[in-house]
Formats: C-alpha cells, sequence, structure tokens
C-alpha cells in the first residue's frame, strides 16, 4: 500500500510541479464523521505522514462510533462540532440550535473545543448567537473540491491541488473511500510541493489570527 502511495505522489509531482510560490501551510478538515473503517484509514494514513487535521463531529455519530471518535483525539488531532443531528440549522430557533450544539459539546468531555462549522455552512442570526454564547467561532471553508459529489479521486485531488494556497482551510469528508484516498493523496501532493498542514487553529496562531466566538472565518491566513 506504501509503495502505491509513494508511486501516485510522484505521478502528482509529474501533474504538478513543485513552484516556490506554492508553498504555504494548510488545514485540512473533515465533516460528517466520525465513520468506521474510512475514519479509521484515514487517521493511519495521516499518521504515517506525520499530518494533523481538523475533524467537525456530528453528535449522533461519535455515539454510534465511539472508538472512532477516540481515536481522532488519541492521534493528536482537533476536533469541533458540525450539530449533533446534522439537520439544516437555517430554519432552527436559537434554542434549537444552542441545544444541538450543547448536546455535541457533551460528548467530547474535557475536550478544549474552539470551532462550530453548522451543516452545509448555512449562518443566521440564531446560529451566529447560539455559537457566540457557547464561545465558539465558525469555520467554514477557502476550498471545497465536493468529494461528498464526487466519486473519482483524481477528480477530487487536481481540485485541491491545483488551486491550493498558503491559509486555505480545505474541506473534505471521512465517510467513502474515495474521500480517503484523495485526502492522502492531496497530502502527499502538497508535501511534495513545500506545503505543511497544521490544525485550524494552529493555522489561524501562525498567521496572527485569534478566531472570536460566533465570527465567522473562512480562509486562515494572509
Amino acid at each position: 500500500m506504501r509503495r502505491v502511495l509513494a508511486i501516485l505522489a510522484i505521478l502528482g509531482l509529474l501533474v504538478f510541479p513543485v513552484r516556490a510560490e506554492d508553498r504555504g501551510c494548510v488545514a485540512l478538515t473533515f465533516d460528517d464523521g466520525p465513520s468506521g473503517r474510512f475514519t479509521l484509514r484515514l487517521l493511519e494514513g495521516l499518521r504515517s505522514r506525520g499530518v494533523k487535521a481538523t475533524f467537525l463531529l456530528c453528535g449522533y455519530r461519535i455515539e454510534d462510533y465511539p472508538s472512532s471518535a477516540q481515536a481522532i483525539l488519541d492521534g493528536g488531532h482537533e476536533v469541533g462540532i458540525h450539530g449533533y443531528s446534522h439537520r439544516d440549522m437555517g430554519r432552527m430557533s436559537y434554542s434549537d440550535v444552542a441545544l444541538e450544539i450543547s448536546q455535541t459539546l457533551a460528548l467530547l468531555p474535557g475536550q478544549e473545543i474552539r470551532f462550530f462549522r453548522p451543516p452545509g455552512g448555512v449562518v443566521t442570526p440564531a446560529i451566529e448567537q447560539a455559537a457566540r454564547d457557547s464561545g465558539l467561532a465558525i469555520l467554514h471553508w477557502s476550498l471545497d473540491p465536493k468529494d461528498w459529489a464526487c466519486d473519482d479521486a483524481g477528480t477530487i485531488v487536481r481540485r485541491v491541488v491545483e488551486q491550493a494556497k498558503n491559509g486555505d482551510v480545505i474541506l473534505l469528508h471521512d465517510m467513502t473511500d474515495s474521500s480517503v484516498d484523495a485526502a492522502l493523496e492531496i497530502v502527499d501532493c502538497l508535501l511534495a510541493r513545500g506545503f505543511c498542514f497544521l490544525t485550524a487553529s494552529e493555522l489561524a496562531r501562525a498567521n496572527g489570527i485569534m478566531p472570536q466566538p460566533g465570527r465567522e472565518y473562512h480562509a486562515l491566513g494572509q
């Protein structure tokens, strides 16, 4: 498997040549999990590459896959929340959004949670206020290859590698083989081009950004 990944990385270099101006740091973020084998395979791939990511977790899936959620934490990755039910929050009242947040936070005791990503990136005054009152910044993304709608890993990789720049927050999912394959190849290609990978909090800090509760963030760079 490692040999195959190495070959893919070399092929990535042939397609996407190294340029000095491409160097920078980005954050990989994964929505909708945790899942079972997909999350665990992704974590092993990230571990072998020395890369940390940020996982925006759904409360009901933490309950469904507690061992995967624990594996994310044990791997030293950052966790944020994606709501409890993954329902559309655009029509929810403040109290309903606040409940979604509090239910999910309760499943991650002792963790320092900084980011909340509403499903679909929808933000209303109720969502903004609930995030503020919960002490969470709203994390969007600056680069979305729409891996949830594409089962071709190569296409997903190209959509990211051709556009990636310093400070990007990359949106992916740990829910299918194609997404996991693409995520690991993205790592290989961008590492080869001189990029580094940080968690969302690390990326913000590296660029002098102090995320504020209730405020929205897309890219985390200058």
